[in-house]
């Protein structure tokens, strides 16, 4: 009860940001609602069902596209990030019936082969702007500080939603489930679990909540093109925040992507010296620390299991 408590309290707090602290403190918090969303999904596929995936890209991009179109009709763009949500988790039923057929490298190869494939369609396609991209249709009636926080809710409540969700996925039969499977297929497949179906429904669920945050970030960027919604830096963020924060648990992504937005925030000054230095400390945290900090260090705020006494 008291944890319930303290995050009603938390989530109460950080809804009140537009009218306390204002656009000098949304802006930031919407890039890092967006990085927790993102890692806690990455954490769904490979943490719970054993899928890592070097592809969730590809889903930011048909969240965002699909945005687009449904604005180009005259739907209001904020009640269109449902429904392109809806969309990417449509998209990726058929498309996981044949990469749920590949498993480890291959199944990362081929989910990263498919995001490209995804890039070169949009890149093709004249009615999506080609190469050079689109700008967002429908907000010109808001305001640009409305329209700025309704993005910070809405990023709010990915973000929420996001943990929340995943939290109650993993402490539930399905996570019972996936864990069977990412420990070991086949004698999960012998004790009854169907596997195929555990992964489909990590798999499509990690893509719905991926074209959300896909379609968050066009409303907040306004613009998109293909090369950078498909960017494989995406996927590489969300490895990068769930492997130093704790694989597996639902506290690590957000404690990842609390260090990773603070390491953005401090070190985006020194140019490709950035990337090296993520680098060093993706490299210091897996040799000291396997289980991510949080797995080394933190205790569980959000229990997925059960413990005897």
């Amino acid at each position: 009860m008291t944890r319930v408590i303290a995050a009603t309290v938390l989530l109460l707090a950080l809804a009140a940001v537009p009218y306390t602290l204002g656009p000098v403190a949304e802006q930031p918090l919407i890039g890092l609602f967006s990085l927790v969303a993102l890692a806690t999904l990455w954490n769904l596929l490979a943490g719970f069902a054993g899928l890592t995936s070097f592809g969730q890209q590809a889903y930011l991009g048909i969240g965002a596209y699909a945005l687009y179109l449904l604005a180009a009709r005259g739907l209001d763009p904020f009640l269109g990030i449902p429904l392109a949500a809806l969309v990417a988790g449509a998209v990726a039923v058929p498309v996981s019936f044949p990469v749920l057929r590949l498993s480890g490298g291959h199944f990362a190869v081929a989910t990263w082969v498919l995001a490209e494939i995804f890039r070169l369609a949009v890149t093709l396609s004249p009615a999506l702007g080609g190469n050079t991209g689109v700008a967002l249709p429908g907000l010109g009636g808001y305001e640009p500080l409305v329209r700025q926080a309704v993005t910070y809710w809405w990023a709010l409540g990915l973000a929420a939603c996001s943990v929340l969700g995943v939290w109650l996925l993993a402490r539930g039969g399905f996570g019972l489930r996936a864990r069977a499977v990412q420990s070991d297929p086949v004698a999960a497949a012998s004790s009854g679990v169907r596997v195929d179906r555990t992964r489909r429904w990590a798999y499509c669920l990690a893509a719905s909540g991926t074209g959300a945050v896909g379609a968050l970030l066009f409303v907040y960027t306004l613009y998109v093109q293909p090369g950078s919604i498909f960017g494989v830096q995406y996927s590489v963020s969300m490895m990068f925040m769930v492997l130093i924060g704790g694989i597996g648990t639902i506290e690590g992504p957000v404690a990842g992507a609390l260090i990773f937005f603070g390491l953005q925030q401090a070190l985006s000054g020194y140019g490709p010296w950035y990337l090296v230095l993520l680098g060093a400390v993706a490299i210091a945290v897996t040799l000291f620390a396997p289980r991510g900090l949080w797995g080394r260090l933190g205790r569980p705020v959000f229990p997925i299991g059960y413990r005897l006494e």
